[in-house]
């Protein structure tokens, strides 16, 4: 293969693998805890809310992607209908977004590794963002095969997490007992985004794609599955363990699970590990392609160079030095993840309004306009309320 260009060796399995592996990963190990403890069972309302939400915006990338072919870079896209300018707004917006999202997986790796009681977690953190790093310095085929890899190992434990939890799901449990309150509702649906973020990856590697059609079917299946997984594990979740005892564990998943048997905890501990190491992977492919798509568009010496495996190599390194060094100035899971959330909701709505104003039929300007309302409604009550 020629220096300077990519490999175009990622097929569906491995577009479906980068979009449940950015979508499902520190997040459903970690937030239904934080979500449990700010409005107990009604939690269950935000993540339904959530769903509908990111579907919406989900559908019309799909619709957009479909549209665009392989020439359908973000950068591309946006600027398409929003100029240049605007363009390289909201690519830099993305590429912060995806850069605290790695800082945030290492920081939700730290909280699962501490259930080991295993000190240096910074250190171990930083050492995985380098491990991760090297992979994708090496190939996007490596890459890709790393993905499939851990996506299988955190998908086929947690449906059978969720199925062997149902049985003790006690109606109790679901009595709300946290007083209702707008605020609150509205506080869980922003930590709880957090997980439903990382499904666009699919869509981000088109150069590498051996057929960018498969793109709007990949985005489907994994939204498909991402949210029927959320959705059933955060009920057998509350349902049998209580959101009071979610609430206090750093590990929700870990916790409930030690109703199946002694010491579960540590093998879904070691499963909630697998699950952000490949969302961690996702998010290091997603921001180095970004960067390297807006350095191509500004001719950025360096950062705009592709080594001879086809890798941005430079851009890679740029991006998880910067996670790095963001987590020496916050290794709060809570706080990354908000901030991600919010960087991430504004290319979400320009993703809605191109969907919006490129297609004519009726149906189509619905469910865009709806994606747009809905996640600029969250992203501006973030704004007035805090």
């Amino acid at each position: 293969m020629e220096e300077g260009t990519y490999k175009r060796s990622l097929g569906q399995l491995e577009l479906v693998s980068l979009g449940i592996g950015g979508t499902i990963g520190s997040g459903i190990f970690v937030v239904p805890g934080i979500a449990a403890g700010i409005m107990g069972p009604a939690s269950l309302i935000a993540w339904g809310v959530v769903a509908v939400a990111a579907t919406l915006v989900m559908i019309s990338l799909a619709w957009i992607s479909t549209r665009f072919g392989r020439s359908g870079t973000f950068f591309t896209i946006f600027s398409s209908f929003f100029g240049r300018k605007i363009s390289t707004m909201l690519i830099i917006l993305y590429t912060i977004s995806a850069i605290f999202g790695v800082a945030t997986i290492a920081a939700g790796i730290g909280q699962y590794i501490t259930f080991f009681s295993i000190g240096n977690i910074l250190i171990i953190e930083v050492l995985i963002i380098l491990v991760f790093c090297a992979i994708n310095l090496i190939g996007i085929s490596v890459s890709g095969i790393t993905e499939n890899i851990l996506t299988l190992l955190k998908i086929l434990p947690l449906i059978i997490i969720t199925l062997a939890l149902l049985p003790f799901i006690k109606p109790e449990n679901l009595v709300q007992t946290v007083p209702l309150s707008f605020m609150g509702l509205f506080s869980t649906i922003i930590i709880v985004y957090w997980p439903f973020t990382g499904f666009e990856i699919s869509a981000i590697p088109v150069n590498e794609m051996r057929d960018p059609r498969t793109v709007a079917r990949s985005l489907g299946i994994v939204m498909v599955t991402v949210t029927a997984i959320y959705l059933l594990l955060n009920l057998a979740l509350i349902g049998s363990t209580g959101s009071d005892i979610l609430a206090a564990s750093p590990a929700p998943v870990a916790t409930a699970t030690s109703l199946l048997f002694s010491h579960s905890g540590y093998l879904v501990a070691v499963i909630g590990i697998f699950a952000m190491l490949s969302a961690m992977n996702a998010y290091i492919v997603a921001s180095s392609r970004v960067v390297h798509n807006l350095a191509t568009e500004y001719h950025l010496k360096g950062l705009d160079h592709l080594n001879k495996q086809g890798t941005p190599g430079i851009a890679l390194i740029l991006c998880c030095s910067i996670t790095i060094g963001m987590l020496f100035f916050s290794n709060d899971f809570s706080k990354l993840a908000i901030l991600s959330v919010i960087t991430t909701l504004i290319p979400y709505i320009f993703f809605c309004i191109s969907a919006f104003v490129l297609f004519n039929e009726p149906g189509r300007k619905i469910v865009s306009g709806l994606g747009a309302v809905m996640s600029g409604c969250i992203l501006l009550l973030f704004f007035v309320y805090h």
